[in-house]
C-alpha cells in the first residue's frame, strides 16, 4: 500500500547565521488533522524551524513541499498564501489600532475601493468567536488590552486567515488560565475538522493534553519523532538535553523558628481596586513566592514596589524605616537597592535591535560612567562576569540581543539588573516561554542570590516552581492576600485551593 503524503514536509534543511547553526540537516512531516508538538530546548533550531516553514528566513539548503511538490516561500504573505499562518511567541499586533483593524490588517475587505468597515467587524467577530473570545470588543484599542486578552487577539488573527497549517509558537505562555482551556477546545476543534497544527510549548502539561505527535530538536537536528504518550517526561527532557536529567529545584537551606529580619514590608498597600490591603515581608536570604489565579493583583504588587504605580496608599519600609518609592530611578537607587525582573522581556526588558554589550550595561551606565564617559574596560569586565555567571549563550556582544534565543534573552534581562547588586529582586513570571534547561540555571541562579542575602519576592504562574524555589507563598486572590503557606503546607493542593478562595483548612497568619 503506497504511504500517504504529508500535507507539508521539510527534508534536510539548513540555516546558519554567520557562524552560528541554527538548522543542519533538519526533517519534518506535517499531516492533516493532527496536533504535532514541537519540543528542544531554546536555542535547539524551533524558532528558525517555524521562520522558514512561515517565510520569514529562506533556508540555505534542503527542500520544502505540498502535498508532495516542492515550494519556496520568499515572504510571509506567500506562506500565507499557501495556507500556513504562525502565531509568534512575539506578537505583531500593533497597539494604536483596534482589534478589527488588527485581525484583517494583511487583506481588509473594501467596497468601492474603500475599507468595508461593517465587513470588517464581521469577519473580526467571527475570528474572536473560532478562538474563543467573543468577549473582546473589536474596536476596542489593541494598547488598552492585556498580555494575556492581546495574545487572544493574535490567535484570532491567525484564524481569519483561514489556514490548513497553523503553527503556535508558545501561544499560550501569556495566557490566563481560562483562556487556555478556551485554546485548547479551539486547538482540538481545528484538528477535528482537519487543520494540522505545530504546537510549541514548553509546559509538559500541555504537551500531554494535546499532542498527537511530538518531535523533538537538539543542536538544529531533529532527534526523535513519537506518538504522544509513549515517552515519560524525563525521557524527553534527556532527549532535549543530551544528558540525564535530574529535577529540578536546588535544595532550600534549613531555617530555624525564627523570622528572618525584614528587609523589604510592605503594610496596608492598595491601589485602586488591585490591590488590597496588603501586608507582607520579606527578609535577607528569603525567596518568598506570589501564588494564585493570574490577574490577581500578583504583578500590580510588583509593579507598585518598584515605584512604577501612582496613587498607592500604605507604607512601604526598607529595613525598617518607610521610604517613598516614586519611581523605578528611586528602587533602584543605592538606598533602596531594588530590581524588577519584567513579565515581557521582548518589549519591556531589552532593546531588541541594540546589542547585548548595550542592553546587559543600560541600568549601570550610572556605575560604570565617570563624568559622562563610559569606561570601557570596567564595562567589558563587568559584561564578562555577567556572562560567565549566567552561562548566556551568544556569539558575541556586539550581536543584537534580538537576535539570542529566548532563555538567553532572559538571562540577558536577569543580568543587566544583577550588574547593580540589588539586594531586593522583584521577578515576574520570569520563567515564561523559556525551556528547561535554561529553567534549572535559573532555579540555581536564584538560590545563590538568596544564599548571597537577596531578598527575592517571586511571582510565577507555575505552581510546581513556586512550591520548589520558595520559602513560601503568598496566595492571592481578588486584589488581597488570603493565605500564606510554608513547609509542608506548601502543596499543589493547598495551591489550588487557596487560588480559588475554597474554604478548607487553617489560613496562617501573613507576617507583617
Amino acid at each position: 500500500m503506497e504511504e500517504a503524503i504529508p500535507l507539508f514536509q521539510m527534508t534536510g534543511v539548513s540555516k546558519r547565521y554567520g557562524g552560528v547553526r541554527a538548522l543542519e540537516a533538519a526533517d519534518l512531516a506535517v499531516e492533516p488533522g493532527q496536533i504535532q508538538a514541537i519540543l528542544g530546548e531554546n536555542g535547539a533550531g524551533k524558532s528558525t524551524l517555524i521562520k522558514i516553514m512561515s517565510g520569514v528566513v529562506a533556508p540555505d539548503a534542503g527542500q520544502l513541499m505540498m502535498h508532495g511538490q516542492p515550494v519556496s516561500f520568499a515572504s510571509p504573505a506567500a506562506a500565507n498564501k499557501a495556507g500556513i499562518a504562525c502565531i509568534f511567541q512575539e506578537l505583531s499586533l500593533i497597539p494604536d489600532l483596534s482589534v478589527a483593524d488588527n485581525i484583517v490588517i494583511s487583506d481588509p475587505p473594501k467596497r468601492f475601493g474603500m475599507i468595508d468597515r461593517k465587513a470588517q467587524r464581521r469577519v473580526a467577530e467571527e475570528a474572536l468567536r473560532r478562538a474563543g473570545a467573543e468577549d473582546i470588543h473589536p474596536a476596542a484599542l489593541v494598547a488598552d488590552l492585556p498580555l494575556s486578552r492581546r495574545q487572544m487577539v493574535e490567535i484570532a488573527k491567525a484564524l481569519a486567515r483561514n489556514p490548513r497549517i497553523l503553527i503556535l509558537d508558545e501561544a499560550t505562555s501569556a495566557l490566563t488560565a481560562a483562556d487556555v482551556t478556551k485554546v485548547f477546545s479551539v486547538l482540538k476543534r481545528l484538528r477535528a475538522d482537519g487543520m494540522a497544527l505545530l504546537f510549541i510549548s514548553h509546559r509538559m502539561n500541555e504537551i500531554a493534553e494535546l499532542a498527537d505527535v511530538c518531535t523533538v530538536f537538539r543542536n538544529g537536528r531533529n532527534v526523535a519523532t513519537y506518538a504522544a504518550g509513549t515517552r515519560t517526561d524525563n525521557d524527553v527532557v534527556e532527549m532535549m538535553i543530551g544528558r540525564e536529567y535530574s529535577h529540578v529545584f536546588p535544595a532550600k537551606p534549613l531555617r530555624g523558628e525564627a523570622a528572618l529580619p525584614p528587609v523589604l514590608e510592605c503594610r496596608q498597600l492598595s491601589w485602586t481596586n488591585r490591590l488590597r490591603d496588603i501586608s507582607l515581608s520579606v527578609g535577607a536570604g528569603e525567596v518568598v513566592g506570589l501564588g494564585g489565579l493570574d490577574g490577581q493583583g500578583q504583578r500590580e504588587l510588583l509593579l507598585a514596589l518598584f515605584g512604577v504605580l501612582r496613587g498607592c496608599t500604605g507604607k512601604v519600609l526598607i529595613d525598617g524605616k518607610a521610604v517613598s518609592i516614586s519611581s523605578p530611578v528611586t528602587a533602584r537607587s543605592h538606598a533602596v537597592g531594588m530590581a524588577l525582573i519584567p513579565e515581557d522581556r521582548k518589549t519591556e526588558g531589552l532593546l531588541l535591535p541594540m546589542s547585548v554589550r548595550e542592553n546587559l550595561s543600560f541600568s549601570s551606565l550610572d556605575r560604570l560612567s565617570r563624568w559622562g564617559i563610559i569606561d570601557r574596560a570596567a564595562e567589558q569586565i563587568a559584561n564578562d562576569e555577567m556572562l560567565q555567571l549566567l552561562e548566556i549563550k551568544t556569539a558575541g556582544l556586539d550581536i543584537p540581543a534580538g537576535a539570542l534565543s529566548g532563555g538567553n534573552q532572559q538571562k540577558v534581562v536577569i543580568a543587566k539588573w544583577l550588574m547593580r547588586n540589588p539586594r531586593i529582586i522583584l521577578l515576574n513570571d520570569p520563567t515564561r516561554g523559556i525551556d528547561v534547561g535554561t529553567k534549572q540555571e535559573l532555579y540555581r541562579l536564584l538560590r545563590r542570590l538568596a544564599d548571597r542575602g537577596a531578598s527575592i519576592l517571586f511571582y510565577s504562574t507555575d505552581y510546581d516552581e513556586l512550591i520548589g524555589c520558595c520559602d513560601r507563598v503568598l496566595v492571592f486572590y481578588d486584589g488581597a492576600i488570603r493565605r500564606e503557606l510554608a513547609g509542608e503546607e506548601m502543596t499543589e493542593h493547598a495551591l489550588v485551593a487557596s487560588a480559588l478562595n475554597i474554604p478548607g483548612g487553617k489560613a496562617t497568619e501573613v507576617r507583617v
